[in-house]
């Protein structure tokens, strides 16, 4: 989960993970309630985000609501996530990033210069994974140090190549300092080089 602190003091949780009363008195000592959740389009984060937490709207991403109801998972959605972002949300930016079924958006913090991202870039590290997972990671590249594009985004780019390079522009214009991931090592430094290397490089 990635916490963004708005300038108004209000919260913004990336990829929420499963909240205990550790995890909401550590966010509720940041001053404000949470005022935002954003469900990720991951799978495995299908829960009951911020429960305590007054105040919270859980956002939609696109086919978010269909795959949970499909998993008939218990979680209400205030608000779908549009083309722009919320007015609330203020200093944080958004494109639409084309992949299929797994699309989705990705979030840049103008104040931090970080790119946040969920299912698009994978970096896992081969230590903390178990077999036979470790060689399936191997085969796709998608580890430590390396990371790489979600496989199962790679055949839907080939037939998306304009939209995903309207989403590039867009993301280069905003020259991130880092870059968070939902899954793996964040990548802190040199965000353009990685930038240039995963996505100017895909199929």
């Amino acid at each position: 989960m990635t916490v963004v602190r708005l300038s108004n003091g209000d919260l913004f949780l990336h990829s929420p993970i499963k909240f205990d009363q550790r995890l909401a008195n550590e966010l509720q000592a940041q001053g404000r309630p949470v005022t935002t959740c954003r469900q990720p389009i991951s799978l495995r984060s299908y829960r009951r985000v911020g429960e305590g937490l007054s105040r919270r709207i859980t956002w939609a991403s696109p086919r978010v609501r269909q795959r949970a109801r499909a998993r008939r998972t218990a979680i209400e959605f205030a608000r779908d996530l549009g083309p722009t972002p919320p007015e609330e949300w203020g200093e944080i930016d958004q494109t639409f990033f084309p992949g299929g079924y797994f699309k989705e958006y990705i979030f840049f913090h103008r104040g931090s210069k970080a790119l946040i991202i969920t299912d698009t870039i994978i970096n896992l590290e081969l230590d903390k994974i178990a077999e036979p997972w470790r060689t399936a990671t191997k085969l796709t590249g998608m580890y430590h140090p390396h990371g790489q594009i979600f496989f199962g985004m790679r055949l839907p780019l080939l037939l998306q190549r304009r939209k995903a390079k309207a989403a590039l522009r867009k993301i280069h214009s905003w020259q991130p300092d880092r870059i968070l991931l939902s899954h793996g090592r964040c990548f802190d430094t040199r965000a353009d080089e990685v930038i240039r290397r995963i996505f100017w490089r895909a199929p």
